[in-house]
């Protein structure tokens, strides 16, 4: 066997045809991937990875490998050689696997120079070095199950006739087919199970760095069935009906096999950040689902730039893992202004649907256009949608910037998705009201977004002062208190109340404003108002627990601007002037509550300190590092913003805006006079959760004319803020059992090439990846020709 490989080998390094079938091979990868302009090209498309190549390869290797086995037996039998080979004291097996062995290694040299192109990757990384080695590895292993079977097939091809050209032919048509050809017939018949059965569908997933048993027991199958089928065909024009027989019996035990693996195996993500495997929250959510959730992604189109072709991507490599964990999960890619006799129909109906489209601009033909991409998907169940979010816009930040934060959101985008559709509303949220609290049409976003999830009502504490154990045992039935901006002070019987739910288990959210100032209250002719302290008799309260919300102002260099008139009379034109009183607050990108958070903004926030007791403390929200404290009574001008600020007051650092209380709570009221008596107090709670907010204004949305706004939505600037977000997964957080917010924590690198380093290099590593393996092949055959001609002269 080892004879014949080696045989293999020198006979086809001493043709200048082989020579030539890989110098094609390296030509044709080097231009498609380093020179010309397409999806393909590597310094176009801005990631520091290979997925371009290693979705290209395939398909070229469908026309090498086919070429490298042609001749292997058809030269044979054209010779007449077969025959005196027959006769050798050798197994036709051990020719077989000799032949395949050989062109096997004759394809592994031709692939040892792509190696040049994961250093060139590597090298333009920003920064260098930043690339997935372990999906890239994975990739590779990949590749060379997908050679193992395309070489069997080129083997089997060569075999069933004496002319090369007809074996090459054969051999691209059948391995066309198990590539292209199961996934056509799939689409046609709407067919998963036929899908299965084509080399593409378990190329996809062991070519993006995860191996899974299935997919190499496939590769596998295929190989062995072809090349038994070769074996069986050697020496023989015709197939016995034994022959046939134990065949089908090979081919039957493959397909059982086969079968069987989809409820025993192993998978193996070799990504460094496990992006391809679902976070146990989320396989736990859709494991169960037993009708089909359909789902429309409209992140479809034509002349995507690279990074929306990666969202893409992304997006479907994701759903075909839920897909994975329950078929009843079902997705396709829509692109809703394909025809344009309905494109603007269709905009506007998706527009009033919620569906915001984004404007790119598109460079086609050497032209930049502009068009409309709607980076959205709708998810249906049992007569009931949901829309998701597939782009995350934060603030200031790039494209690249804005794709990666959509592609770590991506996973719990969906799970939350799926999650509002399958699970029905069980938990229920108080919204307190009585001590001044905001009005409802000022929290009408708020209170319409938690809808999807819990249910929600009102809930006063006005009956405590005739019945406190009556609105007590009512309390209870909620799962969580919001306090939204309160303004009158809370007596001590409705503390006891609110103290006693904390005790036993309820979580509650407080929005608080311990200075008393408004932005409206700036609107009047002379633009000045005074802050004053804001005494809620809650000081002790949160005390005890281990806050303290001081009366001072945030003032911070980073913040959002106020909407103020420029101008004298009717030539004044309203214009947004940067306002140090509206801090934008960073999230933490180590809790799930803040990671991957857009700035939230705040208005006249005051400062919280945190004290040591028991209790688990997380600071959620801070200002900027460039922040200063500013004092109570205070006069407050809007004059003071055309006056440049001292920047070197701004002296104050990090200011704690917002703050995670977990743990067991020790009762205001122990080792105290009790305000009424209760039967069951409690003077230590069971394991609870409190988020504390130093300003009310946080949950506030605005209002006009035609109704409340979205929360988080600056009407004069056009910006989206992070308030409803960050609000949203706190009250995720403090009521999630089943750890679903978590995902939010999961960390996805997207790996970035550095843009200004390809500009000045980029001939370099074209030269690099186009003539240094043809360089090397050339080396190559001298030496090989060299050494050869040397050691027969001898």
């Amino acid at each position: 066997m080892f004879a014949i490989l080696k045989k293999e080998i020198q006979s086809f390094f001493t043709s200048p045809i082989g020579y030539l079938v890989i110098a094609i091979f390296l030509l044709t990868n080097g231009l498609f991937l380093w020179v010309f302009k397409s999806e393909f090209n590597v310094l176009d498309y801005g990631f520091a990875d290979l997925s371009s190549f290693f979705f290209l390869a395939p398909w070229i290797l469908l026309f090498l490998i086919p070429a490298v086995c042609m001749r292997s037996f058809s030269d044979e039998k054209k010779q007449g050689t077969l025959e005196l080979l027959l006769t050798k004291p050798i197994s036709h097996t051990n020719i077989v696997l000799g032949k395949y062995l050989g062109a096997f290694v004759l394809i592994l040299i031709a692939l040892l120079p792509t190696l040049l192109y994961v250093y060139t990757v590597y090298q333009l990384g920003n920064p260098i070095g930043n690339l997935d080695t372990g999906s890239t590895i994975g990739s590779y292993f990949g590749l060379l199950f997908l050679i193992a079977a395309y070489t069997s097939i080129g083997i089997f091809a060569s075999i069933i006739t004496d002319n090369q050209i007809v074996a090459f032919i054969t051999a691209i048509a059948i391995s066309f087919f198990f590539y292209y050809g199961f996934d056509a017939i799939a689409d046609f018949a709407t067919s998963t199970f036929v899908e299965q059965l084509g080399m593409n569908y378990h190329f996809k997933s062991i070519g993006r760095g995860v191996i899974d048993t299935r997919d190499v027991l496939y590769f596998v199958s295929v190989t062995i069935f072809f090349l038994a089928l070769t074996i069986v065909k050697v020496g023989n024009k015709n197939i016995v009906k034994k022959e046939w027989i134990t065949l089908s019996i090979l081919l039957f035990g493959l397909f059982v096999v086969n079968i069987f693996s989809n409820s025993m195996y192993k998978r193996f993500d070799l990504t460094s950040d496990k992006r391809y495997t679902l976070s146990e929250a989320s396989k736990q959510l859709v494991r169960d689902v037993n009708s089909p959730i359909i789902i429309d992604v409209f992140l479809e189109g034509d002349g995507f730039p690279s990074e929306f072709r990666r969202l893409k991507t992304e997006t479907q490599q994701l759903l075909e893992e839920f897909s994975n964990t329950n078929k009843n999960i079902n997705f396709g890619f829509i692109n809703p202004i394909a025809d344009e006799a309905n494109r603007n129909i269709n905009i506007q109906q998706l527009s009033e649907r919620g569906l915001t489209p984004m404007q790119l601009n598109v460079q086609e033909s050497g032209r930049t256009t502009q068009e409309v991409i709607f980076p959205w998907a709708l998810a249906s169940y049992n007569d009931q949608t949901v829309k998701i979010s597939l782009l995350k816009n934060n603030i200031g930040a790039s494209t690249e910037e804005k794709v990666a934060n959509s592609i770590q959101h991506l996973e719990y985008a969906f799970a939350d998705g799926f999650n509002k559709l399958i699970n029905p509303k069980s938990k229920k949220v108080a919204v307190l009201k009585g001590n001044g609290q905001l009005d409802n049409r000022y929290i009408a976003d708020f209170v319409k977004t938690i809808g999807q999830y819990y249910l929600t009502a009102p809930f006063t504490l006005d009956s405590v002062a005739s019945n406190p154990k009556k609105t007590l045992n009512d309390l209870k039935n909620y799962d969580l208190i919001v306090s939204a901006k309160p303004t009158e002070a809370f007596t001590e019987q409705e503390k006891y109340v609110l103290d006693q739910y904390a005790m036993n288990g309820g979580k509650s959210l407080w929005l608080v404003d311990k200075v008393t100032m408004d932005k409206d209250s700036l609107y009047n002719e002379s633009g000045v108002s005074f802050a004053t302290v804001r005494d809620l008799n809650l000081t002790d309260f949160f005390f005890k627990y281990g806050v303290r919300i001081n009366p001072v102002l945030v003032n911070d260099m980073y913040s959002a601007p106020i909407a103020l008139a420029i101008g004298e009379g009717s030539e004044a034109q309203f214009q947004p002037v940067q306002w140090q009183y509206s801090p934008l607050a960073s999230g933490n990108s180590n809790h799930p509550i803040g990671n991957n958070l857009n700035l939230v903004k705040f208005d006249f926030a005051n400062q919280i300190d945190t004290l040591k007791n028991s209790v688990s403390k997380t600071v959620l929200l801070k200002s900027s590092p460039l922040s200063k404290l500013v004092g109570v009574p205070k006069e407050i001008s809007l004059e003071s913003i055309t006056q440049e600020p001292d920047r070197s007051t701004y002296n104050n650092g990090n200011q704690n805006l917002a703050v995670l209380l977990e743990g067991e709570f020790t009762s205001v009221y122990n080792n105290r006079v009790k305000p009424f008596e209760l039967t069951d107090d409690k003077s230590t709670s069971v394991s609870t959760k409190m988020i504390v907010i130093a300003d009310g204004d946080v949950i506030k949305n605005e209002i006009r004319r035609s109704g409340p706004l979205e929360l988080g939505f600056d009407a004069w600037t056009g910006r989206m803020y992070g308030n409803k977000e960050f609000l949203l997964n706190s009250i995720n957080y403090l009521l999630d059992d089943d750890g679903l917010i978590n995902i939010r924590s999961k960390e996805i690198a997207v790996a970035f090439m550095d843009s200004e380093k390809i500009s000045a290099e980029k001939s370099k590593w074209q030269i690099v990846n186009i003539a240094l393996p043809l360089i090397l092949l050339a080396l190559f055959g001298f030496a090989f020709n060299f050494i050869r001609k040397k050691k027969y002269a001898a």
